[in-house]
């Protein structure tokens, strides 16, 4: 037994939840239904009645007067809600008919909530009268208001109201219900769906396509596919839509098998499916999602008719596989063909900014800012905001914010976009400034300018600025997703880890992911708390967290710092079975992990097993490796190989290689590389060079032009680490005149600060060795006086899991006893050879 359904007003909102509702209307055996989305109205695309009420002009008579029905049609279909609803409120009883046709007008129009309400409106009048009634077209429009609005517990109410009045729904209102369940239930409530999937007695090809979408949306891929095959095995033909809607689901599963067969089946249906271009798009995403550029290109060369979607997908393909270079021939093909008719569009320019971004080359910004400005396409603020992000991206900070200053209209992104550019060029102080404008001119802070602001107050270690960004996301209730992270990496390196700890230890065990547990180990790790971090990394594998590439690098310096060379190994060999050996953060650790642990041999081996990513920090980590261990000429080879590998050295690469030449006495390499940094590289030479350069002057004995050129630093040069091995260098060559000049200067510097005995201690031995004894009770006496104690050094070794310390004149260590006797024996050999030993042996009574 079927329902009579009296005819629709309008035409219905179609289904699905993607594209091309025209296909289901040509295929399916009913066009009413609601998996889809509907066509947008508008004024220049009305609702067409066209296919669904019938005139029948006959020009031998009057024109018929219009009905109140045709008139309300009318107004929906010009967007003239407010005028339809005055009409519709002066009809004392209206039909079913005129109901459904004011609903479908706010449905059409995205009004959902106005649909809704009206349903209520006519849900009471049915209560109270039984001349009127709902038909499957009230439904199925009010279906979709709840679908669009995510209103589930409206949806389910009306699903009771259809098994209350309507004891068999057409398969109309079974879709609508479908696709209001699938939208309102993408995260939880499966089985609503899948219970009123089994019930439907008939299902056409837009009832699969819904349920396909719907498990490819949720992330349950096979199910998807296995939907897809039964459907086929039920006897339905796929439509274009099937396959827009299956494609993601088999990129997401990885297979290339199945793809081929999918888009395989979609060939064989015919030209009307392959040259769709929908389908097209869709199956370029889902090879290049795959990685199969090849076939994705084919697809995209046998298009004849190409759209800007089609362009746009293909150049996204490439970004996506990080081919850049091929991205931006293809958009140079693009506006070759432009000419032709072929169709770009804002989206093309802003892909094309995206690959010119991952490339970093200045000039190739330039020209296609030049292009956009010729093509009058810099009004649009989506390719201003790309444009300061891709001159942000080469480092360009002057040409950034010129854009940013020259903009008409900026958005909330265009602020946020300047901000980050400042911060992450370096200028953190600018950043904060610009924020301060950002909010004069009434725009909201979000998530983004606060992780600006939390990376800017990090850069800065300004702990000040931390707590009163803190402090503000706590007053405006600001959370966001990895927001624990920010905070703990930007107190920790302000110094506060005890902050850091608090808002840690603040998260369950359950609600920590990997980007807290990350922060908190390297935090650790940079304030010192090596053997904290250690622990931290420990109870993260007790609670099954599985360490990425960031754990590893975050790690592995705490085995440097503690010189536990075996933990180094151990996680060593974890990167090696989980893939991640070659990661340019875990290598660039490892290889310094393994050089300050002595064991340059296994650096070297991770150094050059490193093919496929290389940056300045592994370089720069294997130089300074080198540097530390006195292999200057090594160091050299690699510096010169760096640049033929076509990396650019940064201000840290030349404070290592600098320091390997004054390690190794390479004063003319050293001096040559020193001037090359700003008329070669664009360097501009910070007080840490300068100071490897004094080092090296004065290592060689040229101590002379070393404190020359520290004096001609002037204010800028008073920074003890510069004077201090200075100092070094007059006691070493015994200099001891030049010395007493460097040591006044030192403690005109410290100006009465004690905390650093280190240069005083390093003044007396040189009065010493000068034999002015009177000076050197003088600086001692003055020294206990202030109760100023040298810092003691310290050494440290790991021997079956056990670090063992060593101090001068140590009497702690358990097995004092044997370590004295050894230096005894070392020092009688070194006397039998004739050398003078530099240590003195102290009685082995412990």
């Amino acid at each position: 037994m079927r329902i009579a359904i009296s005819s629709p007003p309008l035409p219905l909102p179609f289904s699905s939840s993607t594209i091309a509702q025209t296909h289901h209307h040509r295929r399916s055996a009913s066009i009413f239904s609601t998996a889809v989305e509907p066509p947008e109205l508008s004024r220049q695309q009305p609702c067409s009645t066209s296919q669904h009420t019938h005139h029948h002009t006959d020009h031998s008579s009057p024109p018929k007067p219009k009905t109140i029905r045709f008139r309300l049609s009318h107004l929906c279909r010009e967007g003239q809600l407010h005028l339809a609803r005055q009409l519709f409120d002066e009809i004392p009883q209206p039909t079913t008919v005129l109901w459904n046709t004011l609903i479908i007008g706010y449905v059409c129009n995205k009004m959902p909530h106005e649909a809704i309400s009206l349903y209520s409106r006519l849900f009471y009048t049915i209560n109270s009268s039984d001349d009127r009634s709902c038909d499957a077209y009230t439904y199925s429009s009010v279906l979709k208001a709840c679908a669009e609005t995510k209103q589930l517990s409206m949806g389910k109410s009306l699903h009771a109201h259809i098994l209350r009045y309507n004891v068999y729904p057409s398969r109309i209102v079974y879709n609508s219900l479908l696709n209001m369940y699938t939208t309102c239930l993408l995260s939880s409530g499966h089985d609503l769906a899948e219970r009123l999937f089994r019930t439907m007695r008939k299902r056409n090809v837009v009832s699969w396509n819904t349920m396909i979408s719907w498990y490819a949306k949720t992330g349950r891929l096979m199910e998807a596919v296995s939907h897809f095959v039964m459907m086929i095995k039920a006897g339905f033909r796929p439509t274009v839509v099937s396959f827009i809607n299956i494609f993601p689901a088999v990129a997401g599963l990885g297979d290339v098998e199945i793809a081929n067969v999918v888009y395989g089946m979609a060939t064989k249906l015919g030209h009307e499916y392959v040259n769709d271009l929908f389908v097209v798009s869709s199956a370029i995403t889902m090879y290049a999602e795959l990685g199969c550029l090849d076939s994705a290109r084919k697809i995209f060369d046998n298009c004849l008719n190409k759209n800007s979607h089609v362009w746009n997908t293909m150049i996204g393909g490439y970004i996506q596989n990080n081919c850049s270079v091929s991205a931006l021939d293809l958009f140079n093909e693009a506006l070759e063909a432009k000419d032709g008719g072929a169709a770009i569009d804002d989206v093309t320019f802003l892909l094309a900014l995206t690959a010119a971004s991952d490339l970093q080359q200045l000039d190739l910004a330039r020209q296609l800012h030049s292009y956009l400005i010729k093509n009058s396409s810099v009004s649009s603020v989506i390719l201003l905001n790309a444009l300061i992000a891709l001159y942000s991206k080469c480092n360009s900070i002057g040409d950034t914010f010129k854009v940013f200053s020259e903009m008409h209209e900026r958005d909330v992104v265009s602020w946020n976009t300047m901000i980050c550019a400042l911060v992450q060029n370096g200028f953190d102080d600018e950043g904060l400034m610009l924020v301060h404008e950002m909010q004069k001119l009434e725009f909201s802070i979000d998530d983004v300018t606060i992780t600006a602001l939390l990376s800017a107050a990090s850069n800065l270690r300004n702990q000040e600025i931390g707590k009163q960004i803190h402090a503000y996301m706590i007053r405006h209730s600001i959370q966001f997703n990895g927001m624990d992270s920010y905070l703990i990496d930007m107190y920790a390196k302000s110094g506060l880890i005890q902050a850091s700890e608090r808002i840690f230890n603040g998260n369950s065990k359950e609600s920590r992911d990997l980007a807290v547990w990350n922060a908190m180990i390297s935090g650790s790790t940079q304030n010192g708390l090596i053997e904290e971090s250690l622990i931290i990394f420990r109870q993260m594998l007790e609670e099954n967290i599985t360490p990425n590439a960031v754990t590893l690098a975050s790690v592995l310096p705490a085995c440097s710092q503690l010189g536990n060379l075996a933990l180094g190994k151990l996680i060593h060999g974890f990167a090696i079975r989980n893939s991640v050996e070659e990661n340019v953060f875990v290598s660039s650790a490892l290889v310094d992990m393994y050089s300050k642990s002595g064991a340059i041999p296994y650096a070297e081996r991770v150094f050059s097993k490193t093919s496929v990513e290389k940056n300045s920090v592994t370089f720069t980590n294997m130089i300074s490796g080198y540097a530390h261990h006195g292999m200057g000429e090594k160091a050299l080879l690699l510096f010169h190989a760096m640049k033929e590998c076509g990396i650019k050295p940064d201000a840290i690469t030349f404070v290592a290689v600098l320091s390997a030449c004054s390690y190794t006495g390479l004063i003319e390499e050293g001096v040559e590389i020193f001037e090359s940094m700003e008329s070669q590289y664009k360097i501009r030479p910070t007080i840490e060079h300068y100071a490897c350069i004094v080092d090296m002057l004065g290592r060689v004995g040229r101590v002379v032009e070393a404190y020359e050129l520290a004096r001609k630093l002037g204010d800028e040069g008073s920074v003890l680490g510069i004077w201090g091995s200075l100092l070094g260098s007059c006691k070493i060559h015994r200099d001891f005149e030049l010395g007493k000049i460097v040591a006044n200067k030192l403690l005109e510097m410290e100006g009465g600060d004690y905390g650093k005995t280190g240069y005083r201690v390093l003044l007396s031995n040189m009065y010493a060795e000068e034999g002015n004894w009177e000076y050197v009770r003088s600086v001692r006496r003055e020294m206990a006086e202030r109760g100023a104690v040298k810092e003691v050094g310290c050494s440290w070794i790991d021997i079956g899991g056990y670090t063992n310390c060593f101090v001068s004149r140590d009497r702690k260590h358990p097995r004092c006893g044997e370590i004295y006797e050894v230096l005894k024996g070392l020092s009688a050999n070194l006397k039998d050879v004739g050398c003078v030993p530099p240590f003195v042996v102290l009685s082995s009574e412990c």
